[in-house]
């Protein structure tokens, strides 16, 4: 019989795009994979893999006393050969599986010591404490997976060996899933998927974005992800009261569902300040933009200028220029035919080098040096 994957988060929504749409599927040609999340269990299709649905709660205290119970549970149900956690609140549970027997791999997907410093929640001295104890015994006890080969910096004193696993995107996935239906609109409209926050530009975008409205009224925003800023703070941005009905918020939506909208786009924003640890972070819609053939907008970072620009798929500006920003977008609406140039050559880097095809590689090799020890009945 194959082997037994846990996908474990506690926080990532169900249909999470790198665990359910890529990790998952990747590794259920292989294993006997269940992939565990909030809300897993319900509207999410049929896949290869089996899914379990956890409780979803947004506070750190409620997961860790009502969610983590169900997902030790459903562990000991299923008693799986390897874990691979995506959160480290759930670094204490890891070291009761391992201590049950089972193989642990930790995913780092951010750096936290970093990204406290703007965490709006969740963010109390205790957990901070935690996290940085429970995350030094895990370099020592388990093996590790990096979104990021700059997270390296940080964890350089790892007791096993690790793998750098980009969150690239995934050609098949975009192709199956991308509009191909539909007519064409004649006005101008913007495509975004990610969290909402000041953090990401959200101000400059409305502030650009009252500009255009002078010359091209009917401009639309599609905006998918979480909202990380209230109604309040919305509403004292310059020029948003002009531009509200220009923008529709949508809130996490399936990314199948969301890639239906990027048809008539004409750029795709990638736009997040200098903090953080987002400098030293691919965001990973600037490569969903490139395979579905959009000009991008991306933030002056060395890392992604060296995308960006070599690809010469778009454009890399000063995240807090609204005024570059208004220029390229009307640059680009004036231009169609240059867009589309440049989401090609986008759509072409892709395919040669950043995709998930790659990463799925390394993946699978990475899972088979873990489990080649293993006794298969």
């Amino acid at each position: 019989m194959k082997q037994r994957i846990m996908l474990l988060s506690t926080v990532h929504p169900a249909t999470d795009p790198r665990i359910f749409y890529k990790i998952a599927p990747s590794l259920s040609a292989h294993y006997d994979v269940f992939c565990a999340l909030p809300g897993a269990g319900t509207n999410v299709g049929f896949h290869a893999f089996k899914t379990i649905s956890l409780p979803y709660f947004k506070g750190l205290f409620a997961r860790a006393l009502l969610c983590q119970p169900v997902a030790l549970w459903n562990y000991l149900r299923i008693r799986p050969d390897l874990v691979h956690i995506f959160v480290p609140e759930l670094l204490p549970l890891a070291f009761l599986f391992q201590w049950l027997g089972t193989k642990v791999i930790y995913e780092v997907q951010e750096n936290l010591y970093k990204k406290f410093s703007i965490k709006r929640y969740n963010n109390a001295a205790i957990y901070r404490y935690l996290f940085r104890y429970f995350d030094r015994l895990a370099r020592r006890s388990f093996h590790f997976v990096f979104t990021e080969k700059a997270y390296l910096d940080e964890y350089r004193d790892l007791a096993y060996p690790h793998a750098v696993i980009h969150n690239y995107a995934s050609v098949a996935f975009i192709d199956a899933n991308k509009s191909q239906q539909g007519s064409i609109s004649d006005k101008p409209q913007l495509f975004y998927t990610g969290v909402i926050s000041l953090e990401r530009c959200f101000d400059i975008l409305v502030a650009a974005l009252s500009r255009l409205k002078v010359t091209y009224p009917g401009i639309h925003v599609h905006l998918f992800g979480p909202l990380r800023l209230d109604q309040q703070e919305m509403a004292e941005l310059p020029g948003f009261e002009d531009v509200r009905e220009n923008i529709t918020f949508y809130g996490y939506t399936d990314l199948k569902k969301a890639l239906q909208y990027a048809q008539n786009a004409i750029a795709g924003i990638a736009l997040l300040k200098p903090v953080a640890d987002y400098p030293e972070s691919y965001t990973t819609k600037l490569f969903e933009y490139m395979s579905l053939g959009l000009p991008v907008i991306a933030s002056d970072f060395l890392l992604y200028r060296e995308v960006v620009e070599q690809s010469e798929c778009g454009f890399c500006i000063s995240p807090y220029d609204s005024d570059a920003l208004y220029q390229k977008l009307s640059w680009l609406i004036e231009n169609p035919d240059l867009g589309r140039l440049m989401g090609s050559r986008g759509r072409k880097s892709v395919e040669k080098n950043y995709n998930w095809h790659k990463e799925e590689g390394i993946l699978l090799s990475f899972y088979k040096s873990l489990l080649k020890s293993e006794r298969v009945m």
